[in-house]
Parts: structure tokens; C-alpha cells; sequence
């Protein structure tokens, strides 16, 4: 049962009962003023709800507030973007208003920039973007999900294009709960941490006290002259002093050097992110009540991997992890999906020897080390991470023709969508999520094709190159080869969150879901609710997998750990 959704001034709102297509199927009902929570309450109470909206962002946090939880939903805003995408025309305005603008060929209204976050609430937040004077929001979602649903239809893979924007916006009521529910954070242990770490802090002096001293190491082992640590150019130009010339301060280039300086160096640029990025300032910001609550944006990349408005949570040190400790008589779940990638391509491509292969019990890559490469594990991994990022030197080359040998669907899956790249084509995930015609070196951010307007989310992590951000279709293909892989991983991800929320609830635990980044998830739960939320996130994952990719029999198995303190985990 589908029920449209408009808000109005005063807590009020207009519903009206759905079919498929879009049209009504019955009278609207008039919430008067101060009532839409508990009309919302009323309905879900009734069961086999599911509404129909223009973003969950703008509603969904108050109903929880309200202890309203919504089963499901279709955010508006969430399907623009993919059907935008699977149209040619990723990254254009996705509101409601710009829909209904499209449709009447009028002019498109700008998304607003990121909403601020619960923590940092802005008198100057623009909330949702207004459609003209006159317009009857009930009418206007209505007519633009109906042409959402006939977008839907004549999309390349429809079933599959349905379910990917089902899942987005399974995703978008995650992440509003994910933010509310926070994650555990013990702000004496941050605190005690920081001082182990950096020193006491100096009154009125920006460095703490190891900062400090390393800075003087530094000096000293530049001959004594002052040279800053945090100013990439000083240490340049203290380095060309040397005779040693530099292209840039990046650790793994300053490791490749033979100075006194550089053992310093690296020690202070660790400690220096801690203390940026995560310091006492930080604390101070971010963490409340004993929780950190990151607002999550779902399919904030081109990838459709998350990224969040601020507070780094997608890119937490292990160090600062310490501080990540459940609640008394509580434990942290924390589940990794194992090796997702190799077995996403698997059941893409659905290449019958890695199907089988990625259908074993353990470790993926001994599995296809046993049957192509004589049992050398390192080389079956270097042949697989070679086709999936385009590596193509040294021994990588000689591998990735092995593997090609052994498995030619898989290689030719990811070949084909470089090559899409290459020529200018739309490539897009096993669900349908479309990478944008081209990628300028402009438009992106270095890591997972991020749209540096897109506010302070992290990128992938774990050593991954998916920032080919250049304008050349060489860069293209190499980054279109990737897509199809990591944005097929980032579809069955969601709907793996989508799933485990669901069973959670169904079973009626007190389970809470606290974070998610790419492949891993974070269940904090009672103690003896632990078992339970265990075997939910194993089945969630085979659930995804079946829903998403068919009757594959590439398995999806997660590594799990139930600890008191996330830094436990690893």
C-alpha cells in the first residue's frame, strides 16, 4: 500500500492513498496542524506501508524523534539522481522542484548545499528547495513519481533499476537512523588518548607538546634553521638545501629518502592528521551525550558509496578507535564483508570457473590460487586486483594473462566496461547505476570520483587507487573498468543494510545499527542479542546477494567480531 506524503507549516500535511502508476486512489486527507506524526503512526500501524515522499532527510528525523519508525519509503530525491544517471545526466539538480521543473521544460532550481548536521544546526538552512508560487506540492509528487515509474520502465534492466532505487531508499532511512542512534563514544578515553599521543596542550599555543618537539627535531636535523612541519613548501625548499629534490611531501615519498629528517617527519604528519582531524576541537564538536552522529549521505559518490556531511567518520584512525566503546552490558558487532570486489565480479560477470571458485568456503584468493596459480597466493591476488584496476606492469601484466587464460568472462567484463569508458559510452553497474559520461579532472575529488562540491565526506580508504580523475579517455577506461565492480559492490551493500535493518526489526531486537563504510558494518546490540544480530548480518549478506545477482552461488561471507571496543575488531 503506497501513501503520498507532503509536509505543511505547523506540523500539518496532505496523504493520499496510491496506486503503482502514481495516481490516487482515493480522497486526500487533511492532517491539520501539529497531526502527521501520528497520521504517519496510524498508517504504520496498519502495516504494508509504503510511502511515498520528496526526501527522507526532511522528514524521517523528526518522526523518529517522535518514536515513529517507517518500514518503507520511495524518496523522490533519491530516484532523480539515479534515473538522472542512468539518463546521461549525473550530478544534475535532484529535488522535487527540479523534477517538476524538468517536466514542464521551466527553470531548474539548485540543489542546496549539504544540510548541517544535528550538531551544527545553522539559522541560514535552506531546507527543501521550493517549488513556484501556486504549485500543490501533493500534486506535483505525484506527477513527478509518475514519471519516475515510466522513467523506471524504460530504463535499460527495469526490475533491476526498481530495486536499485528501492534500496537507495532503504538507505536513506538507514542513514537517518544510523545518525540518530549515534555511534558510542567515550569521551574520557578520546581525551586520555590525545594527551598519551600528543602532550599536554600549551595555553594559547596551537601545537600540543610532542607536535612541538618533533617540529624542533625536524629543525635541528635541518641544521637548526626553523622549518615547519605542516608547510609542505618549507620542507620542500629545506630538503632542495639538502640536495635532495622533492615532488611532493607524500609519505611514501619522503620513506624512499636517506635524512636524518624523515623519521620525524613521518611521526609528525601521523600525529598531525590525529590532531586535525581528530582533537580535542574535534571532540568538542562532534561528540554528545556520549555519541557521534555523523550524517551519513547515502550514494554520495559516483560509486554509490556513502560519504557524510562532516566529522570524518568514514575515515576514523584505528588509534581513535579506542574511544569507540559500547555502552555498559552492551557489545559492538563489527562485520566485514570479505574480499566483496573479487566476488562481485564473479557473479557479474558470471563467469562459471570464478563462480565456482568464489562459491568456496575461505579465503578467496588460496581458493583461486589452488586452481591457477600452483598455489601462490600473492600472484592470484595481484592477477585479480590487476583486472579489476587496470594494472598492467612488471609481473601484474604477466599474472592478468594467466588469469585471462583461466577465467576469460570475468577479464572480458571488466575489458568491455574500460573500453565503454574509453569511447565516451554510459557504463553502468549490474543494478543500473550509471557512471557519468565523462569525468573531469575538475569536477572530481582524488578518491572514489567525489564531487568536491559535495561537502567533507572520506573516500574509499584501504589503499585502493579509484581517483582516476583525469580528462583523458585513457583515465576514463581505467575508471569505468573499476566501476562496474566497486559500484556493483556499493549496490549490494545497500540492499544488504536494507535487509539486516529489516531483520532486526523483525525479530524484535534492541539491536541498534551504528555505522557503515563500503564493506564494513557496525550492530551495537545488548549482550545477549549478539548471537542473534551475528547470524542476521550473514544472512542480510546472502539475502543481498540472491536478490541482487540471481541464483549465482557466489558466496558472500563476512568476517565478525563482538567486542566492547571497535579497536578491538582489527
Amino acid at each position: 500500500m503506497r501513501w503520498a506524503l507532503v509536509e505543511r507549516e505547523g506540523g500539518g500535511g496532505r496523504l493520499v492513498r496510491i496506486g503503482v502508476d502514481g495516481r490516487a486512489l482515493g480522497n486526500v486527507v487533511e492532517v491539520p496542524a501539529g497531526g502527521l506524526v501520528e497520521a504517519v503512526r496510524a498508517r504504520e500501524a496498519e502495516g504494508d506501508v509504503r510511502w511515498v515522499w520528496r526526501a527522507t532527510a526532511d522528514l524521517h528525523p523528526r518522526l523518529l524523534a517522535a518514536g515513529v519508525r517507517v518500514e518503507r519509503c520511495y524518496d523522490v530525491g533519491a530516484a532523480e539522481a539515479l534515473l538522472g544517471g542512468h539518463e546521461g545526466h549525473w550530478g544534475r539538480p535532484r529535488s522535487l522542484a527540479a523534477a517538476w521543473a524538468r517536466l514542464h521544460r521551466l527553470p531548474v532550481p539548485q540543489d542546496p548545499p549539504p544540510r548541517s548536521t544535528e550538531q551544527h544546526p545553522s539559522l541560514f538552512d535552506p531546507g527543501p528547495v521550493p517549488l513556484p508560487p501556486g504549485t500543490d506540492p501533493l500534486e506535483a509528487l505525484l506527477e513527478v513519481y509518475a514519471d519516475q515509474q515510466r522513467r523506471h520502465r524504460a530504463a535499460e534492466h527495469p526490475d533491476r533499476m526498481t530495486l536499485l532505487t528501492a534500496g537507495e531508499s532503504a538507505g536513506t532511512l538507514v542513514a537517518a537512523e544510523m545518525t540518530r542512534a549515534g555511534i558510542p563514544w567515550r569521551a574520557d578515553v578520546h581525551r586520555e588518548l590525545l594527551t598519551e599521543l600528543l602532550g599536554e596542550r600549551y595555553p594559547g599555543v596551537q601545537e600540543p607538546r610532542r607536535l612541538a618537539e618533533l617540529a624542533d627535531e625536524v629543525s635541528r636535523a635541518f641544521g637548526g634553521a626553523r622549518v615547519r612541519p605542516d608547510l609542505p613548501s618549507d620542507i620542500v625548499r629545506a630538503f632542495a638545501r639538502a640536495g635532495v629534490a622533492l615532488s611532493s611531501t607524500r609519505a611514501w615519498e619522503l620513506r624512499g629518502i636517506d635524512h636524518p629528517a624523515v623519521p620525524h617527519l613521518l611521526e609528525y604528519k601521523k600525529l598531525y592528521r590525529v590532531h586535525t582531524a581528530h582533537g580535542w576541537a574535534w571532540l568538542q564538536a562532534w561528540v554528545r551525550d556520549g555519541r557521534f552522529r555523523p550524517e551519513y549521505m547515502p550514494g554520495g559518490t559516483v560509486t554509490g558509496r556513502w560519504t557524510t556531511n562532516g566529522g570524518g567518520a568514514l575515515q576514523i584512525p584505528k588509534v581513535v578507535r579506542r574511544a569507540v566503546v559500547a555502552d555498559p552490558g552492551w557489545r559492538l558487532v563489527v562485520a566485514d564483508a570479505d574480499q566483496m570486489e573479487p566476488r562481485v565480479l564473479a557473479a557479474v560477470s558470471r563467469d562459471p570457473g570464478l563462480m565456482e571458485v568464489a562459491a568456496q568456503p575461505g579465503d578467496l584468493y588460496t581458493a583461486l590460487s589452488d586452481r591457477a596459480f600452483a598455489g601462490n597466493r600473492d600472484q592470484a591476488k595481484l592477477a585479480l586486483l590487476s583486472a579489476v584496476y587496470g594494472q598492467t606492469s612488471g609481473d601484474a601484466l604477466k599474472f592478468l594473462a594467466d588469469l585471462r587464460r583461466r577465467f576469460p568472462a570475468a577479464v572480458a567484463y571488466v575489458d568491455e566496461a574500460a573500453r565503454a569508458g574509453e569511447e565516451g559510452r554510459l557504463v553502468r553497474t549490474w543494478l543500473g547505476r550509471t557512471c557519468p559520461p565523462a569525468v573531469g579532472a575538475d569536477a572530481w575529488g582524488e578518491e572514489a570520483g567525489l564531487p568536491q562540491e559535495a561537502g567533507g565526506g572520506a573516500g574509499p580508504g584501504g589503499g585502493s587507487a579509484y581517483g582516476y580523475a583525469s580528462r583523458d579517455a585513457r583515465a576514463r577506461g581505467r575508471f569505468t573498468r573499476n566501476f562496474v565492480v566497486q559500484g556493483s559492490a556499493a549496490d549490494w551493500a545497500v540492499l544488504m543494510l536494507a535487509a539486516l535493518r529489516q531483520a532486526l526489526s523483525g525479530l524484535g531486537l534492541r539491536a541498534e545499527l551504528a555505522f557503515f563504510q563500503h564493506d564494513e558494518v557496525i550492530v551495537h546490540c545488548p549482550e545477549e542479542e549478539a548471537g542473534e544480530v551475528v547470524e542476521a548480518i550473514r544472512l542480510a549478506g546472502a539475502r543481498a546477494a540472491a536478490v541482487a545477482f540471481g541464483d549465482t552461488g557466489v558466496r558472500f561471507p563476512f568476517t565478525t567480531a563482538v567486542v566492547g571496543c571497535y579497536a578491538d575488531a582489527k
